[in-house]
């Protein structure tokens, strides 16, 4: 059959349009399918946000578990589902009401039994991998199905044909951690006190056992690498929910204040975050001292989260933390960690011509600084403030910081600090060679992990930290600051004094306290001491600095001649 030159066209001009439809319908239905899916997804979302918030479950929802996992209603395998962070019940999205129903979560305050003690509570299921049976000592949880049980409160794991066969019966001991925890029965008590006083919760704290230390654990999900979610998960599995405190929903001043319904001088806090979120805490206890809570006032240990951590690096406690060691080590390393004092400073910045004007007050526990180190805080606050979701990660921080130092080497916008800046150190005038940048410690690490004092010129010790003293140096710009984080150069040292004095005199100027930066005009800082918090140090784990100290001073205790040993943390300077 034979086509006519007169139906090319025709036949051609279909063939455009068909193409056409069928080209708009494979680009718009799959647009069309995801919006929909992204419309009920947001649905979803909010429609479980509410549901979480109304339960007393600490429900977490999530698509993917690390284990196989059943639910604790219908006993079949989850694909799609909530797990309670307090009590560890798990459950399917369709189980999920059923189960806010049925299944009681962790109860924060509840009556002891008639003998005095806390019962077991026992929850079906999904126990720990490698969990271990109390009675027969073999392996828990390792069948195909929703079997075994555990106890929320002493993590304590049976079989389900062991659990008649307990020892102790129903009786709960609270577990290895029972010197950290709360017990339920415990706030019963108190509630039920007519005369809340602290002779009153020493008697009550005797029914707990001796060396009751009770933490609290106040973690920023916000700080560094965003682990503080999931850390407060595991430490509200282990805990007392109460115990447990999130401070992006409750600032540290309210949650300390559950410190005045427990034992004098007892309590522990464990801050996880940066050292702005230690210093915010500390600020709070300071507020608590203002009260007359005097007597109530905590330790605070630092499990570091933050992109610096120097302060968490100088009291031990490692240079940052990713998970490398369960939680249950870190409550362990609190029972062990020693008490030290640290002094804190008060820093006042009194702007020039602004006479009537109330000065600005800071609080400072690191270090202030004018200069380089100051701006690249200053670009990287200004832009984290525009974009967070992007600093969600320690070394994309740090990569930042970088960035920003090697700008400066090329711009120096801090050169010739020396001529608009006046130094004194104890009432007496310093006078300062070419320097770019002005730093103020109180502690022995600065800029993430750097010792700008130790070892230098004729100082045998390193700076303690309650010896009332600031140690100041002087840094010549971004490449000199790079040269003393790789040790290729030191800072020039300054001096050391009780009170530090700054006059600017002209232009504004970068400047930080603690990591927190803004850009300051003409003024006179005064750094001046404040106070002293009780912190917890860690002496059992070492940097790779101390590893080479420590071979050093032993060496040199193998010499014949006496020398004086560098001073510890908590020690006075001799």
């Amino acid at each position: 059959m034979q086509i006519s030159r007169q139906n090319v066209p025709m036949i051609q001009h279909g063939f455009d349009w068909t193409l056409l439809f069928w080209t708009t319908l494979a680009v718009v239905v799959p647009v069309i399918i995801t919006l929909w899916c992204s419309v009920q997804r947001s649905k979803r979302k909010i429609h479980m946000k509410d549901f979480f918030r109304k339960s007393k479950h600490g429900w977490h929802c999530t698509d993917l578990f690390n284990k196989p996992t059943y639910c604790c209603v219908c006993q079949q395998h989850i694909l799609q589902g909530a797990v309670c962070d307090c009590c560890g019940v798990c459950a399917d999205e369709t189980c999920l009401r059923r189960a806010d129903r049925s299944l009681v979560c962790k109860e924060i305050m509840a009556p002891s039994r008639t003998d005095g003690t806390l019962a077991h509570r026992w929850v079906r299921g999904n126990v720990p991998l490698c969990s271990v049976c109390a009675v027969c000592k073999e392996q828990c949880g390792n069948q195909p199905k929703l079997c075994d049980f555990r106890c929320v409160w002493c993590q304590t794991t049976v079989h389900d044909d062991c659990k008649l066969s307990l020892s102790d019966g129903e009786r709960c001991e609270l577990g290895e951690f029972r010197s950290l925890i709360i017990p339920p029965h415990y706030l019963h008590h108190v509630n039920k006190l007519r005369r809340r006083h602290p002779d009153e919760y020493s008697k009550l704290a005797s029914a707990c056992g001796s060396g009751w230390t009770p933490v609290l654990v106040l973690a920023n999900t916000r700080s560094g690498n965003n682990m503080g979610e999931a850390l407060l998960g595991e430490f509200r599995t282990i805990l007392n929910p109460v115990q447990v405190f999130d401070l992006s929903e409750l600032p540290p001043s309210k949650a300390l204040q559950l410190c005045t319904l427990l034992p004098p001088g007892s309590v522990r806090v464990l801050v996880c975050g940066g050292d702005g979120t230690v210093g915010w805490v500390l600020d709070a206890i300071d507020t608590m001292k203002l009260k007359g809570q005097d007597q109530f006032i905590p330790r605070v240990m630092i499990l570091p989260l933050g992109t610096g951590n120097d302060l968490s690096n100088s009291l031990g406690w490692g240079s940052g933390y990713a998970g490398e060691i369960p939680v249950e080590q870190v409550l362990r390393n609190i029972l062990e960690a020693e008490v030290v004092k640290m002094d804190r400073w008060k820093v006042q910045v009194a702007s020039k011509g602004l006479y009537f004007r109330k000065p600005k007050v800071l609080s400072m526990n690191n270090y202030f600084s004018v200069g380089p180190d100051a701006l690249m805080a200053l670009n990287f606050h200004t832009h984290r403030e525009k974009t967070p979701s992007f600093f969600s990660s320690r070394i994309i921080n740090k990569a930042v910081y970088f960035m920003y130092g090697t700008k400066d080497c090329l711009v120096q916008e801090c050169k010739d600090l020396d001529k608009r800046i006046e130094l004194e150190l104890d009432g007496e005038r310093v006078a300062l060679p070419s320097l770019e940048g002005i730093i103020v410690c109180n502690i022995g690490y600065w800029g993430g992990g750097c010792r700008l004092w130790e070892g230098m010129g004729d100082e045998p010790y390193p700076p303690t930290l309650d010896d009332g003293l600031l140690e100041v140096v002087g840094v010549f710009g971004s490449f000199h600051c790079a040269q003393i984080q790789v040790k290729m150069a030191n800072p020039v040292r300054l001096g050391q004094a009780h009170t530090v004095r700054l006059v600017l005199k002209t232009s504004r100027m970068p400047m930080q306290v603690d990591g927190e930066p803004w850009a300051q005009g003409p003024c006179t800082i005064t750094i001046t001491h404040k106070t002293q918090a009780f912190m917890l140090y860690h002496s059992a784990e070492q940097t790779d600095d101390d590893d080479d100290e420590s071979s050093t001073s032993e060496a040199e205790s193998s010499a014949p001649h006496d020398s004086p040993k560098p001073a510890g943390p908590a020690s006075a300077r001799a």
